[in-house]
């Protein structure tokens, strides 16, 4: 009982930290979804499997408990060579009357110098209060064991969803950025061919130049992040960071538009949560545990009975002419009296457990709800902020349209262009950091009102 709820209280306290399983990589690029990138992570990430890994473990110790209950059975077998037999000693029984004051003597007959003793003992269990408890207990250990398994699952399901998203948003980065270089790169072109022609100065096109470098180098550092970006993905899926794999969902295809109010209408999405389901179960077990310390006040009763064969013989040839066997059947019934208060104080002790473990589950409902809450809101805001800076963008972009325009008539000049190019580049970058906000807010939410599985 006491293993039961020590490993119990580990395992609503310990996080779990998941590291990739290795496998041989394929030299193909392999098409995921978002779908199936959780699908292979539920397969192949270890933490999940050690969390399944000890469900099965839970599993047996159920059976273990199990066989506490049914009926025990030990052999023996034992062989004495006495090299010098111990002496027996008594009163003096050769002469008459015996005088029992009298000192003892040595008898000439002792211990038998060889002995070979054969013995089977049977012992069933037929009434403890802890056992029943226990039997309870275990399965309401199991029950905990697979619920860590589902927290695993979410938390796992939780990293690889934020993990896909950051590499569809680089990508989407990486296509604005090759969109803005190749438009400065025309630009740069036309500007370098006038200033040949002597219709603009040199310092235009260096202005140019230099924007255009900078937006060249920035597409490379992004680059080089997205590899980055997808040897995390596979991390986090506990596939080989040499698999080459390829995404097929779009940002396109992600649903940004729910309602948020229709978050603030389920009051009750707490109980759905495994971290609160997961305390349930620890009140349980501790509840479980204050019913064992009162068995612990009942007697408890078992059967024996055993079944044994002695050769005995002071010359070895001798020694398996003759058998004495011998038997027993007996029921022992083992009643606690007093103990100097200890079961007292340790079903205080536990009481004193379910109470502590009835408040964490009241301030854990107060933090879900804290959490469910903040995630509403954030999610909010992060909608209101994609929405501004696509608008942002959208400006930006024909800000710049018109400023081109203004100067190929000669009305505008290149530093407007430039600082128009250079507020388009900024409304792409806060475009891109809205979309990944809102994207893993999203997540959050789903999370904080339990819609993740």
């Amino acid at each position: 009982m006491k293993y039961i709820f020590l490993t119990a209280a580990l395992i609503c306290t310990i996080a779990f930290t998941g590291y990739a399983q290795k496998a041989p990589p394929s030299a193909t690029p392999v098409n995921f979804s978002l779908a199936d990138c959780i699908k292979y992570a539920y397969e192949h990430q270890d933490s999940i499997l050690n969390a399944g890994l000890d469900v099965k473990s839970a599993d047996y110790k159920v059976k273990e408990t199990i066989g506490t209950g049914l009926p025990q059975v030990n052999g023996s077998v034992s062989f004495q060579d006495f090299l010098k037999p111990p002496a027996t000693v008594g009163p003096n029984i050769f002469v008459t009357p015996i005088n029992l004051n009298a000192p003892l003597i040595k008898f000439p007959f002792g211990a038998v110098k060889y002995n070979n003793t054969y013995s089977l003992q049977a012992s069933q269990l037929l009434f403890s209060g802890t056992f029943l408890v226990g039997l309870q207990a275990v399965k309401t250990f199991k029950e905990l064991s697979q619920r860590s398994l589902t927290r695993t699952k979410i938390e796992t399901n939780v990293s690889v969803t934020k993990a896909y998203y950051q590499v569809l948003v680089s990508n989407e980065q990486i296509k604005l950025l090759d969109a803005n270089i190749a438009q400065l790169k025309q630009q740069l072109d036309q500007t370098t061919q006038q200033n040949k022609q002597g219709f603009v100065e040199k310092i235009d096109v260096d202005r140019l130049d230099v924007q255009y470098n900078n937006l060249v180098t920035n597409r490379d550092n992004v680059a080089r992040s997205l590899i980055l970006n997808y040897e995390m993905l596979k991390f986090q899926m506990g596939m080989p960071i040499q698999q080459e794999i390829t995404l097929t969902d779009k940002l396109e295809s992600v649903n940004l538009d729910q309602q948020v109010a229709q978050n603030s209408i389920d009051t009750s999405f707490y109980h759905n949560r495994i971290e609160y389901k997961l305390l349930e179960t620890n009140i349980q077990l501790n509840q479980l545990d204050v019913k064992s310390k009162k068995a612990a006040y009942l007697p408890t009763v078992s059967l024996n009975a055993g079944f044994g064969e002695v050769f005995q013989e002071n010359q070895f040839k001798y020694l398996y002419n003759n058998v004495y066997p011998n038997s027993y059947i007996g029921l022992g019934v083992n009643i606690p009296i007093f103990n100097g208060g200890q079961r007292t104080n340790q079903l205080r002790q536990s009481e004193i457990s379910v109470q502590k473990a009835k408040n964490e589950l009241d301030n854990v409902k107060n933090a879900l709800g804290l959490q469910a809450s903040a995630a509403n809101i954030m999610f909010y805001n992060s909608i209101q902020s994609l929405n501004n800076q696509k608008r942002s963008r959208t400006l930006a972009e024909d800000v710049l349209r018109v400023a081109k325009i203004k100067y190929a008539q000669g009305v505008g000049s290149s530093i407007e262009v430039t600082q128009a190019q250079t507020e388009l580049e900024n409304a792409d970058n806060q475009y891109i950091q809205a979309l990944y906000n809102a994207l893993i807010s999203k997540v959050d939410l789903e999370k904080a009102y339990a819609r993740i599985n």
